[in-house]
Formats: structure tokens, sequence, C-alpha cells
């Protein structure tokens, strides 16, 4: 299980290649490293399936400028711009990359496996409108996914989550602590500190709400275990949220 999307790796990397801080080369190697090989279907100026390497330069061809990240979910269309052919598709699989050009695209990815052995990612192009999605500055973010994990871990533990899950009870219990260590890991070179930070505690974050959800709580009582719905589905949001900030906060820097 992977803290960080498909959608985020790329945007991260994508944006540390348009803005200067590495190369074509290397943003793609470190793309699919974490994802394995990757191809681009419907790229405008291409007329058949292509690596992402080849599609991401057709891409900058045509005027491409910035990446950013949309993780929706249902009734919350975080980051999507429209239109509704877009919008569905993304929200199936709870990601998609925004790709700013003249006429914008954005890029919706699927698993690809072909045989035994090969698995990766294929990313499809989609029409989008030039709208701009409500999506949160970083600093709101950070700010909001600070306050709710707050509130929302205070609630959990007083459901005693470690009658459901005991080592989702540890790691609420401490999430809040590395709100302000080091960050583990990073999202790529030009992306400012508070990004590294809130994007690790977010990944983290996503991975217990992740497996809280499949979990309908033990023996707890039909209203505990709304409660307990609730406060991880407003953590869900606020965690998407922090995610769509910090992996779009490189165009933010590079203004």
């Amino acid at each position: 299980m992977s803290s960080v999307p498909p959608s985020g790796v790329l945007v991260a990397w994508g944006n540390a290649w348009l803005t200067g801080h590495v190369g074509l080369d290397e943003a793609v190697d470190a793309v699919e490293h974490a994802g394995g090989p990757q191809v681009a279907v419907g790229i405008p100026g291409e007329t058949e399936e292509v690596p992402l390497r080849r599609g991401l330069g057709a891409l900058r061809i045509a005027g491409l400028t910035g990446l950013r990240l949309a993780l929706p979910a249902p009734g919350d269309p975080l980051g999507l711009p429209g239109p509704a052919s877009l919008n569905t598709a993304a929200l199936e699989v709870g990601e998609a990359v925004l790709a700013a050009l003249p006429t914008p695209v954005a890029l919706v990815p699927a698993e690809d496996r072909r045989g035994s052995s090969y698995v990766g990612v294929r990313w499809t192009a989609h029409e989008a409108l030039r709208a701009v999605p409500d999506a949160p500055m970083l600093p709101e973010a950070d700010h909001a996914l600070s306050m709710t994990l707050r509130e929302a871990t205070e609630t959990l533990l007083r459901l005693d989550v470690a009658c459901w899950r005991p080592e989702l009870a540890d790691a609420l219990a401490t999430l809040r602590e590395l709100h302000h260590r080091e960050p583990v890991g990073g999202l790529a070179p030009g992306y400012p500190p508070r990004a590294h930070r809130v994007a690790a505690l977010a990944g983290r974050l996503a991975i217990v709400v992740e497996l809280a959800l499949r979990d309908e709580g033990g023996a707890l009582t039909a209203t505990e275990a709304a409660r307990r719905r609730e406060a991880l589905n407003t953590l869900d949001r606020a965690v998407r949220r922090a995610q769509v900030a910090a992996y779009n906060s490189a165009l933010e820097c590079a203004r």
C-alpha cells in the first residue's frame, strides 16, 4: 500500500522537471521507479499510445506549463474543473493530473497489466475545462489538517479504536507528534520544506484512514460506528486537501 497516489508522483516530478530542478529523464525514472512502466494515450499531437517520456515531451511542445493534482471523492470533486466526462472518469479512480495547456487536458491513471509480470500505469488524456478548480493553498490546508487531526484522533481514541485494530490505535496516538518533525521521504526537488512536511503527514494519514474505513469498528454500537465513520470521513477530506495543496505548491513557488 502506497501513501502517494500515482497522480501525486507524476505531479511532483513533472513539476520538478517543468521548473528546471531535474531533467525529463530523471523525472520519468522517478515516476516509473514508484509505479512501474508508464504509458499514455490520447496525448495532443500523438495518434497512438506512447511511453510516458514521449507523452510528457509532446505536452511540453504543446505548451505545458504545470501539472496539478486532483483527488476527488463522491460529493467532493476536489481539484476537478469538469466537464462531466472527466469528473466521472477521475471519480472512479479517485485521482487525476491536470495539465496546464492552451487547450487543457487531464490525465487519469489506470493499472496496466500485460501478461504475468508486467504491471504499470496507463494514463488516458481527457478534455478539461478552463475553469479554475476549487483547491486550497498550502498554509490553509496545513492549518486545517492540524485542527482536523486533533479533533478526529480525540474522537477515535475515545471510541477505543484498540478494540478494532490495535496497530491503528498506536498510529493515531503518535501521528500528531510527527506533524512538526522532519518529513520522511519527500516530494521532489523544488518544493518548499512546509510542503514536504505536510505531504509526509498526509501520506501517513491516508494509509490510516484507508485501513480504518475497511473495518466497521468491532463491537461499537450503531451510534458509535456512525461517529467513527464521520470522524474518518472528515479526516479523509482534510488529508486529500492537504495532499492537493502540498503537491500543487511547486507552481505557487515558481510564480
